[in-house]
């Protein structure tokens, strides 16, 4: 049973990592289409804001990226220690969780403030509805790939 547990844990760790190394590749599996087909599609942007939103979007992704394989390595953090899971642990893992996700929100906040001074205010909350709703796709995605903490612990007493 104890060998089964591993393998489960190793499982999700596994699917979760394959799903969150390319938050696009995730994007695309819900909706069919590439992010940036989707972001040009809402966004309809025009020459000149196309060109001067550009760079603005390439650094949040780049940003976006940097902060997505540091959830991938806390989201990794759990699966390697989930069956003997400590406060101290569970603790550090929540603290890191946390976090980042406060990082995410900061990035929000500092892309909006760029972009509304090139596309107007509209357009940026646009962009940043659009990029909320798709760091919450994909972490629905990825909280139904984790187990709740001791979830497996209760399968091992059956």
């Amino acid at each position: 049973m104890k060998k089964l547990l591993l393998l489960l844990v190793f499982a999700f760790s596994y699917t979760l990592s394959a799903q969150t190394q390319d938050d696009i590749t995730v994007i695309q599996n819900l909706y069919g289409q590439s992010k940036a087909e989707i972001i040009n599609e809402v966004m309809q942007l025009t020459e000149p804001k196309l060109s001067l939103f550009d760079k603005i979007y390439k650094d949040y992704e780049t940003e976006r990226t940097n902060l997505g394989v540091k959830k991938l390595q806390i989201i990794e953090n759990y699966g390697a220690n989930y069956l003997q899971l400590t406060d101290e642990k569970a603790d550090e893992l929540a603290t890191a969780a946390l976090k980042n996700n406060l990082e995410y929100e900061k990035l929000y906040t500092k892309t909006y403030k760029k972009a509304k001074k090139v596309i107007g205010a509209k357009d940026a909350a646009k962009f940043i509805q659009l990029e909320v709703y798709f760091q919450t796709a994909i972490r629905a995605e990825i909280q139904d790939a984790i187990p709740f903490i001791d979830e497996l612990d209760k399968t091992r007493k059956i």
